[in-house]
């Protein structure tokens, strides 16, 4: 019997996840070639990662998954092939695998989960048209709502990291009629990465005990904002300073509503976690967050408890 994809929010028990890998990523990427402006910085000032630093960091993310009893997928190795980023390139929503519409050049990273997915129910794996551009980073299922980071101005084609589109607000409405889809227009720049909102979980993500993190500049439109804080209260939400934001502190991840794993430098946040009843597992991911992404980003969650 096929296993059956179940995601109902951020934060129940974790089950299953595709954990990234970074043991094989190839060269360092020309500044023309990198898909976001915190890496292109890095390549500039030659910062860029090393693998060895990134294996290193994954595998005491790893560490910590397994210690909370959750079965840990990797991706096929591709040799020369960035694969960290599984958030980007698939998310689930209740019992329904969405296969993201990602840059072309990444095709080959779902190609390498295929292995994986084949143990699920294929009925369940939804595959947008291709006039629906999302990545999972934008996408987060939680409860009645699925919050969507977008950008839906004119001048979208002009921004490599816009990378959900308005399309793909309709797609997901049509797809769960039942929940109520909200879109959140964030802060693009394909230069400057303290601008540059990648993904709306660069700026806001909900936790257990009824908080969440957030960054209010990294959101265009007040009005939207201002729903998170209505819908959170005020009390309950973690504003991160745009330093915090550029470092990728909002991208926790959620093992249970009890626990979140958190980047060890996060000293002000995880200490608001901790006052929150929360615990707590820190784990080094600076290296990796030099490519705009943090623990959300690579993990691509396939069950959590119902």
């Amino acid at each position: 019997m096929k296993q059956q994809f179940n995601i109902k929010n951020e934060i129940d028990p974790l089950k299953s996840v595709i954990l990234g890998r970074a043991d094989a990523n190839g060269v360092v990427p020309t500044a023309g070639q990198c898909y976001d402006p915190k890496s292109r910085e890095h390549v500039l000032a030659g910062t860029y990662p090393k693998e060895a630093d990134m294996v290193k960091e994954m595998a005491a993310f790893e560490q910590i998954l397994k210690k909370y009893g959750v079965k840990v997928y990797r991706p096929e190795l591709l040799k020369g092939v960035n694969q960290i980023f599984t958030r980007d390139i698939g998310f689930v929503i209740e019992d329904k695998f969405i296969k993201a519409n990602i840059l072309p050049d990444r095709e080959a990273e779902f190609q390498a989960i295929n292995p994986i997915l084949a143990d699920f129910d294929q009925s369940k794996i939804i595959q947008p048209s291709e006039d629906v551009h999302v990545e999972g980073g934008d996408v987060m299922p939680w409860h009645d709502f699925i919050f969507v980071g977008t950008y839906r101005r004119p001048d979208y084609p002009e921004y490599i990291t816009a990378r959900t589109n308005a399309a793909a607000v309709d797609f997901l409405q049509n797809l769960f009629p039942r929940k109520k889809v909200v879109p959140f227009d964030l802060k693009k720049s394909n230069t400057d990465p303290r601008e540059n909102a990648l993904h709306l979980d660069c700026v806001f993500q909900p936790v257990g005990n009824g908080k969440a993190i957030i960054h209010k500049a990294g959101f265009l439109d007040e009005n939207q904002y201002n729903f998170l804080v209505d819908l959170f209260g005020k009390d309950n939400l973690f504003e991160i300073t745009k330093d915090e934001m550029y470092q990728m502190f909002s991208n926790v991840f959620s093992i249970s509503p009890e626990v979140v794993v958190s980047e060890e430098n996060a000293h002000r946040l995880n200490r608001w976690l901790i006052a929150q009843g929360l615990t707590v597992e820190t784990v080094p991911y600076q290296e990796i967050a030099k490519q705009e992404g943090l623990l959300r980003c690579s993990t691509l969650p396939l069950q959590r408890a119902r």
